[in-house]
């Protein structure tokens, strides 16, 4: 993957985006493929089993300040996935990459920028960025 860069797989999308070239199918398209990140990653708890997903109310002490509540709370997973479930959602997630860059394609929205953007805003911000 030494070769890969942002400008070269937008240029693949672009290519590859023949049928879909509307953006009503692209914006539909984008939202099915979310849905099968989601479902790929229930079936690896239902089906599977690799993965447990334990949700319950986060337990977070009143006096604690925002740059300590990271560590105190849970991502609800417990496990690892599988090779198989982790080969399934990596390419549901491919997928939906795949129509996110069409989306910013359609848009004449550099998907590197965009990403620097926000990597920026990130950096800049920090824990507080996503508030």
């Amino acid at each position: 993957m030494s070769d890969f860069n942002f400008n070269t797989f937008e240029t693949r999308v672009s290519e590859s985006l023949i049928r879909h070239k509307s953006i009503l199918d692209v914006i539909t398209k984008l939202q099915e493929s979310a849905s099968k990140v989601n479902r790929a990653i229930v079936k690896s708890a239902t089906d599977c089993g690799c993965i447990e997903i334990t949700a319950k109310k986060q337990s977070i002490p009143s006096d604690i300040t925002y740059s300590e509540l990271s560590s105190y709370l849970n991502s609800h997973v417990e496990g690892e996935l599988c090779e198989n479930c982790r080969d399934v959602i990596e390419a549901e997630l491919g997928n939906h990459l795949f129509y996110v860059t069409s989306l910013c394609n359609i848009l004449d929205i550099d998907f590197e920028t965009m990403l620097k953007k926000e990597h920026d805003k990130i950096g800049a911000l920090g824990k507080y960025s996503l508030l």
